[in-house]
């Protein structure tokens, strides 16, 4: 990931800082204050950590830039957690940071953004005001302002659009998905968004938007009851207000299967799809669907079905895998993110890049497989085998206090009750049944219908082959077994039902320009 990206991740600055900050500095505020705030706190003691997660949310993210200025809030967010405060130029903030080795960054998303930092108890006197001041007192100088601008510039007309073809591809799939919504847009914002924001508008957006209205304060680990005070009178000293609502995005599944093909040079081609889902964390139907995904297209799982049919059996490219839920920097990690809670999510399949010739083969195979689990649905022993590994491996998804405290923060938006998220991967995902899941199935995938994208070097041959419904035969540089070669037959002709007025060619320089 770039350091373009970093304020779309958190604890970008983890391994930062610092010398121990002057006790005055953390001097508890007036004791007529009182704690005023809109939500209740997430909280997740470990009495035996030793280190104390903060997690500080506000409920406002990239869905709420304005029109003109995409990516204000994620500017406004690496400011505050990349830049300086009204006390500390940015350079003393690391300094000061490093002896205790803590840090904090941000994460925004579509509809959240999160403050995330760990400390050791014993430092949290030099801690807590520098993250606070980050918060309430930002200073969004000039010099900050033109770095992480230009930086983030850098990352959208540079890295995304030559350095990660797979990463370009999920973009142009999301943006196509959305289109004419707030989600249509990158985290990051567009170059003409960027282009268009001053510092004033950071200021102003700051001052709407991160409010003790909006807060949401997690703390998780070995703090106290002093501690959660003190942060909720803290934190209430934040300005009133809300962020403006923003209407759920209208959006259905396409008629048919639109496909827009990114121009790009490079000898291979990425493929992403899929369709909008209304399964949603928290319901018996949504973990009935995570299980057939699983056996689906499970993330950096070789065991699960389309890497065993791309990858494994036919040697085409690294990896092939599905999501029901939005999964960002996915060549970055290996489990789920935690706080990326949206009202719209997609299922995808991601096909990682090809070689040019292979992509229509590819995208055949992939489509094929998906068709087959929506007609057929899983049977007995792929049910059992699945729902099992399911309840095992889910316990990966949250290891440390900190992963755990991002899933209670989810909870908390999404509105899951107790076990929470992670519990029903324990208590309701073992009691699921094949008919379930089956239906599950068939109410969300609509293979017939959905979005792709792909980029590819060979774009506008690749969109009359497509569009044409010719064969498109594999060739291999190694022996394949005569049962690969004969489902080949099967796969280079499958149909795929493209129509040549549904497919668009936009020249990568064109992506994320406005």
């Amino acid at each position: 990931m770039s350091r373009a990206h970093r304020t779309a991740r958190p604890g970008a600055l983890a391994a930062c800082a610092v010398a121990l900050v002057a006790l005055t500095a953390a001097m508890p505020p007036p004791a007529g204050a009182q704690a005023t705030l809109a939500h209740e706190p997430v909280l997740l003691p470990v009495p035996t950590d030793p280190t104390v997660s903060f997690k500080i949310a506000f409920t406002v993210g990239s869905q709420n830039d304005p029109p003109g200025k995409e990516g204000l809030a994620s500017l406004t967010a690496a400011l505050m957690s990349e830049g300086a405060t009204r006390k500390h130029a940015f350079p003393e903030v690391l300094r000061l940071l490093y002896p205790i080795a803590a840090g904090y960054g941000a994460r925004v998303d579509k509809e959240l953004t999160t403050f995330s930092g760990r400390v050791h108890k014993d430092n949290l006197e030099a801690y807590v005001p520098m993250l606070l001041d980050a918060i309430r007192e930002p200073a969004f100088n000039e010099g900050d302002f033109a770095r992480i601008r230009q930086r983030t510039k850098d990352f959208i007309e540079k890295t995304l659009r030559y350095s990660s073809d797979e990463e370009l591809g999920k973009a142009a799939l999301y943006g196509t998905a959305f289109a004419g919504t707030p989600y249509a847009h990158l985290n990051a914002g567009t170059a003409a968004g960027l282009d268009a924001i001053t510092p004033e508008d950071v200021r102003q957006f700051h001052a709407r938007n991160f409010t003790k209205d909006a807060v949401v304060l997690c703390l998780g680990g070995g703090y106290d009851a002093a501690l959660v005070a003190r942060m909720q009178r803290e934190l209430a000293q934040l300005p009133a207000g809300k962020p403006a609502a923003v209407a759920l995005p209208a959006i259905q599944a396409p008629e048919g299967r639109p496909v827009v093909i990114v121009k790009k040079p490079g000898p291979a081609t990425a493929i992403s799809f899929g369709l909008p889902i209304e399964a949603r964390r928290g319901e018996r139907d949504f973990y009935a669907l995570w299980v057939a995904n699983s056996w689906l297209g499970e993330h950096r799982n070789s065991a699960s079905h389309l890497y065993q049919v791309i990858r494994e059996k036919r040697g085409m490219n690294y990896g092939d895998y599905s999501y029901i839920e939005c999964f960002p920097e996915g060549g970055n990690r290996n489990v789920p993110p935690a706080n990326v809670p949206r009202r719209r999510q997609l299922f995808e399949v991601w096909i990682r890049p090809v070689p040019n010739e292979q992509a229509p083969f590819a995208l055949r195979a992939a489509m094929r497989e998906v068709e087959t689990l929506a007609k057929n649905g899983l049977t007995k022993e792929q049910f059992e085998l699945t729902r099992s590994f399911v309840t095992k491996y889910s316990r990966n998804f949250a290891v440390s206090t900190d992963d755990r405290l991002g899933y209670a923060l989810d909870d908390r938006i999404y509105g899951v009750k107790s076990p929470g998220h992670l519990g029903n991967f324990r208590s309701v995902v073992p009691t699921l049944q094949l008919a379930e899941v089956n239906a599950a199935i068939k109410k969300h995938l609509k293979p017939e219908r959905m979005w792709i994208a792909m980029v590819s070097e060979q774009a506008d041959s690749l969109a009359g082959l497509l569009a044409s419904g010719t064969a498109s035969p594999m060739k291999y540089t190694s022996p394949k077994p005569d049962d690969v070669l004969a489902e080949d037959k099967t796969i280079e002709a499958y149909p795929l039902a493209l129509r040549r007025e549904k497919i668009q060619v936009v020249p990568v320089d064109a992506m994320f320009a406005r």
